[in-house]
């Protein structure tokens, strides 16, 4: 069992013990204030990090991409150069390189082709809550917040219905590996080396990458102009390493993140009844979707690493240096966010940083996610009168990427 440890204000941002009862914001608000670029010791695992806390700093880290570079590791993890180039996908790498994979899948994540979604999305909304508003209370993560974004990976990536629980499952076990009820490989419990070539040091990572090869050879049907067939038939795309490092990132991040994103909608929503009652006037479609996510922000941060010394608030980055962008602080900077704890479901003008937005690594799903989430509360306002929480959040161990995992809500239909 992990530790909870309450936010006092000066949480270790390096355990994941920390992140176990939900973000230590208390602790983001004092580095805001009082030291904006902090150090975090690492341990004989990891070396130490700066933080960037600040949103201006973030966004200015985000922008210089050639001085804070994705392409040495994007966690905290320090890999070798072996274990870098075998595990590496986009989201690791610098221009040009990276831009030039992302105009190969660019088209199939553009706004158009994402609101192309909307009728699709709203049919298998509409159902999923039906099936769970009939059992009167239930697990809100399990019944609703999962089901949608697993669905829609499977239309997304062209891989069959029948085979999406398995990859979620394995999906959560990659982006969950410090979390106990995702992994029995727990990475900073034991000893993970065996599979130090495999995304996220996971078994699950060998599992995923045999599917992938399954899907690259043909072994496996893909249905046609999905995402995973365009970059399976694109000659000057991804060799087969990178072809499985991409469909592994795609079965995590599409998922998790969105799902953490309505998660926290539906837990915020269950413990203040006033929510549902703003929603139900429907003056907050196009705003509240933004809002909920920039409260979420389940991706907690990417990291960089400095390619030169450079100098902020009085201090010295190093060449080398680990750079933690931690875009959950910058949502909630007090600098740019009105009562930035609070749920403005009109918030105006939402400059949050959920989606890396900024630099060239902007989220490629946030369309998709941002739809997901709208349309998922408009089905289920329509049919509810009251939801209430019955108990507090259960939280993701760790410090990459947190979110509401178990919500237990009352609900009573119209």
């Amino acid at each position: 069992m992990s530790a909870v440890i309450h936010d006092d204000g000066h949480s270790d941002l390096f355990d994941h013990d920390s992140f176990a009862n939900g973000v230590p914001h208390k602790t983001f608000a004092r580095l805001r204030k009082e030291d904006p670029l902090s150090w975090t010791k690492g341990d004989d695992t990891a070396k130490g990090f700066w933080n960037l806390t600040r949103h201006a700093d973030i966004s200015l880290a985000n922008r210089e991409g050639k001085i804070f570079s994705s392409a040495q590791g994007i966690r905290i993890e320090d890999q070798s150069r072996e274990e870098y180039l075998a595990r590496r996908t986009f989201q690791e790498t610098d221009a040009p390189e990276h831009a030039a994979t992302r105009r190969t899948v660019n088209s199939n994540f553009s706004r158009n082709v994402m609101e192309s979604f909307e009728p699709l999305i709203r049919e298998l909304a509409a159902d999923i809550i039906s099936k769970a508003l009939a059992q009167k209370e239930f697990d809100a993560v399990d019944s609703i917040a999962k089901q949608l974004p697993m669905l829609m990976l499977g239309r997304i990536l062209g891989v069959p219905d029948e085979d999406l629980e398995w990859l979620v499952e394995k999906g959560d076990a990659l982006i969950g590996n410090t979390d106990p009820d995702f992994t029995d490989h727990v990475i900073d419990k034991m000893d993970t080396s065996a599979y130090r070539m495999m995304p996220f040091r996971s078994p699950a990572g060998l599992e995923l990458y045999d599917y992938a090869a399954d899907l690259l050879h043909g072994r496996k049907s893909i249905v046609k102009n999905s995402v995973l067939d365009v970059m399976a038939r694109d000659e000057n795309g991804l060799d087969e390493l990178e072809f499985k490092n991409f469909f592994c990132l795609l079965v995590a991040a599409g998922n998790d993140t969105t799902r953490y994103s309505i998660a926290m909608a539906l837990s915020l929503i269950a413990h203040d009844q006033k929510l549902l009652t703003q929603l139900k006037t429907g003056h907050y479609w196009g705003s509240c979707a933004d809002e909920f996510i920039r409260l979420a922000s389940p991706t907690m941060h990417f990291r960089r690493t400095a390619t030169e010394d450079y100098d902020l608030h009085g201090k010295t980055i190093s060449k080398g240096d680990k750079v933690l962008l931690w875009f959950v602080s910058g949502s909630r900077d007090e600098a740019v966010f009105s009562r930035p704890d609070d749920v403005i479901l009109d918030r105006k003008p939402n400059r949050h940083l959920a989606f890396g937005q900024g630099g060239a690594h902007v989220c490629l799903g946030r369309f998709l996610a941002k739809l997901e989430v709208e349309v998922v509360l408009q089905e289920l306002v329509k049919q509810v009168d009251t939801i209430e929480a019955i108990a507090p959040p259960a939280w993701t161990r760790s410090n990459f990427i947190c979110g509401v995992k178990r919500q237990q809500i009352r609900v009573k239909t119209l």
